[in-house]
C-alpha cells in the first residue's frame, strides 16, 4: 500500500476513481488513511495531509485516551464484557462440552476441562460472542431496511482491527467487527446503520450525514461513545 509520513505519522493512501481527496482516523488505533483519486501526484496529497495535520493529531489523541483492557487470561473474576455490561468469569470444571452461560447480570460461566489452556479458553468464549452477537443483528438490519427503504443481499461477522464495520456496495454486503458484541446494542445498531447508509451514499460527505442526520440524530453523540469504551491492549 502507498503510504507517506507528516509529522512522525504514517498515512496509508489509497487511490480510487473519485473526485476529492478524503481524510479519516481510524479506531482503535488511531491510524489514518487517506483515500485520493487515481491521477492525483504526491505532492498534492502531502499538502492536503499537512493543512490537515492538527485535526488528525486532535482525532488521533481521542483514542490514546481510550480505556485499556489487558489481555484476557481466562482466570477466576477476570473481567469481560457483553453487550456493554460488565461480567466476572467463573472457571466452572467440566468433562462435557464447553459452554458459556451469564449469570445474575454478573457473573460469565466458563465451562471448560481444567487443564484447557488459555487459546483453548478464549477460541471458546469468541465463538459464545460470534453466536449472541449474530442472534442481535438480523432483527436490527431488518428494521432499517424498511427505515432507509434499501435491501441488503449479504451480511458477516469477522474481527477486524481498524474498523467497526465495512460495505461492499456492490454486493450489498455489510461486515459487523465481533468486538461489537462486547459493546452496548445501541453502538452496534448505529454501526448497521453507518454500513446501510453507504447503499445510499457511498462517500462520508454533506449527503451522508444528512441520513444519518436525518434517520439516526444522534449518531454522533454514540460515535463518541463507542470511540470511549474499553479496548483490549494491543487490540
Amino acid at each position: 500500500m502507498e503510504q507517506i509520513t507528516i509529522s512522525n505519522i504514517k498515512i496509508d493512501v489509497v487511490r480510487k476513481n473519485i473526485k476529492n481527496i478524503h481524510l479519516a482516523v481510524y479506531p482503535p488505533t488511531g491510524r489514518v488513511r487517506i483515500a485520493a483519486p487515481i491521477k492525483v501526484n504526491e505532492d498534492v496529497i502531502r499538502l492536503f495531509a499537512i493543512s490537515k495535520i492538527s485535526w488528525i493529531k486532535r482525532n488521533q489523541r481521542k483514542f490514546e485516551g481510550q480505556g485499556r483492557i489487558s489481555q484476557r487470561e481466562y482466570k477466576q473474576r477476570e473481567s469481560h464484557y457483553f453487550q456493554g455490561r460488565r461480567y466476572l468469569m467463573t472457571i466452572v470444571d467440566t468433562e462435557g462440552t464447553p459452554k458459556v452461560i451469564l449469570r445474575n447480570k454478573k457473573f460469565i460461566e466458563l465451562h471448560i476441562k481444567p487443564e484447557t489452556p488459555t487459546i483453548k479458553r478464549h477460541e471458546i468464549l469468541t465463538e459464545w460472542y460470534r453466536v449472541q452477537l449474530k442472534k442481535q443483528i438480523p432483527s436490527i438490519i431488518s428494521k432499517w431496511e424498511k427505515v432507509l427503504n434499501v435491501k441488503l443481499d449479504n451480511w458477516q461477522v469477522k474481527q477486524m482491527r481498524t474498523k467497526w464495520g465495512s460495505c461492499n456496495i456492490e454486493k450489498k454486503r455489510i461486515w459487523i467487527n465481533l468486538e461489537l458484541a462486547k459493546k452496548p446494542e445501541h453502538c452496534l445498531e448505529y454501526i448497521i446503520v453507518h454500513e446501510m447508509v453507504h447503499l445510499i451514499e457511498r462517500h462520508h460527505n454533506d449527503n451522508f450525514q444528512y441520513h444519518m442526520d436525518t434517520h439516526l440524530p444522534n449518531w454522533r453523540q454514540i460515535k463518541t461513545e463507542l470511540n470511549k469504551l474499553p479496548l483490549l491492549k494491543d487490540a
